[in-house]
């Protein structure tokens, strides 16, 4: 069993930097993927970052790519999520899912149905 906790949402302007944090339970963080998600008001979930469990290989959606950086440290089991300086906008605003899923061969890192523990969510809104 994996808890996952997210933090570091709030209410910023455009082109203010954000870090997410997600502090995540257990001894085998190492195993899992961890993954990013976010919904917007009346828009269906979707994929935001994802790094491997060892750290090495990283994925972002398109929508992001650039502009927010995903990272995991062992020694707090922590993964986050930069929103980088001058590259937050309104469009970004929505609760942001920090997700975990055992690493498999085959992971595509993109597909909800591969995480098996999500977060409650933190709410990020980007005032314009």
């Amino acid at each position: 069993q994996v808890q996952l906790r997210e933090s570091g949402g709030g209410l910023v302007q455009a082109g203010d930097s954000l870090r997410l944090s997600c502090a995540a339970s257990g001894r085998t963080f190492r195993s899992y993927a961890m993954g990013w998600f976010r919904q917007a008001p009346g828009k269906e979930r979707e994929f935001v970052a994802a790094i491997s469990g060892s750290g090495g290989s990283t994925y972002y959606a398109d929508s992001v790519k650039g502009r927010f950086t995903i990272s995991r440290t062992y020694a707090k089991n922590t993964v986050y999520l930069r929103m980088n300086m001058n590259s937050l906008k309104p469009d970004d605003t929505a609760i942001y899912y920090c997700a975990a899923g055992l690493t498999m061969a085959t992971m595509t890192y993109s597909a909800e149905y591969e995480y098996d523990y999500w977060g409650q969510g933190t709410q990020v809104t980007v005032s314009s």
